[in-house]
């Protein structure tokens, strides 16, 4: 496959279920202070969960270009990227978890589309505080698909999102794709790293306020994002995004420049073409940075 059909199929799969396709915004926020970089799909979003009405409906999906220095220190592993694109889809009070969970699902694992086997696939719920109930609910629209429970973990805290310390925010449901050889175990186990997070599906229901006391949105929305690099390099069954054609060209120059093969300085390639791919678009963004 090569990476742009990933992106096709992505937004026409979308399309079909009533989605409007809008560009991507600028990597460098516009009217938020709080961020350098947008660093999710729904941050340029986030009017809109709060009520204001979207000019293009209230199904929405796009290719957002993100950049997170939060992950700088996993660099060079087989799973982050400092700059990445976010695949993501939307509801504003259109659908909720079960319309949400049935859409994934099909697209992952539909021979039309992704067509990812179901016993490499495994799921997180949010296992509830003391504020808001463990997520019953999505765990059996999961099962409604033919999900084993072994294969549905609760998860606390990385299964509550929000964008910020305070605005919107919900309970997500996670899904995994086993980047092992051979089977997967029967039984998921959360903190097993040979599962790779490939998308995150929330259901944003609250706001949260600076004293972090949750209210209810005007709407239940959903804001999904799946990542772009670590779903091809699912899809083409590679160790990590520096060995797909998403970067292979640039470890090449690398390799030419510095007269060292990728096996040999793999850690500190995959950096060096980390950061370069991330610098290009940052200098190459509408709302460019200028080097100090």
């Amino acid at each position: 496959m090569h990476p742009k059909e990933l992106i096709t199929k992505y937004l026409q799969f979308f399309e079909k279920k009533g989605h409007t396709i809008i560009p991507s915004a600028s990597l460098i926020p516009l009217n938020d202070a709080s961020v350098l970089f947008n660093t999710a799909g729904m941050q340029p979003l986030a009017p809109y969960f709060l009520g204001e009405k979207h000019p293009e409906g209230p199904q929405l999906v796009n290719i957002q270009k993100c950049l997170r220095t939060v992950d700088f220190e996993n660099i060079g592993d087989n799973t982050h990227n400092t700059f990445f694109f976010m695949l993501g889809n939307w509801s504003l009070g259109a659908y909720f978890k079960k319309d949400s969970i049935a859409m994934s699902f099909e697209f992952l694992t539909s021979k039309k589309w992704l067509n990812l086997p179901l016993d490499k696939l495994a799921f997180t719920v949010y296992k509830g505080d003391a504020k808001i109930e463990a997520d019953e609910a999505a765990a059996r629209y999961w099962e409604s698909h033919g999900v084993s429970r072994k294969r549905i973990a609760f998860v606390g805290k990385d299964n509550f999102w929000s964008a910020g310390e305070t605005g919107p925010c919900g309970p997500s449901t996670e899904i995994f794709y086993w980047s092992g050889k051979g089977d997967a175990p029967a039984e998921f186990d959360a903190e097993d790293e040979t599962w790779v997070e490939i998308w995150n599906n929330v259901f944003m229901a609250y706001n949260k306020d600076s004293d972090g006391n949750l209210s209810n949105l005007p709407a239940k929305n959903v804001d999904t994002g799946m990542g772009f690099e670590r779903t091809f390099t699912t899809i083409m069954g590679k160790e990590s995004a520096y060995e797909t054609a998403l970067f292979i060209p640039v470890i090449e120059k690398i390799e030419k420049l510095s007269h060292k093969k990728y096996e040999e300085s793999k850690k500190e390639m995959r950096i060096m073409a980390d950061h370069i791919r991330a610098a290009v678009f940052v200098l190459g963004d509408a709302n460019y940075v200028v080097p100090s």
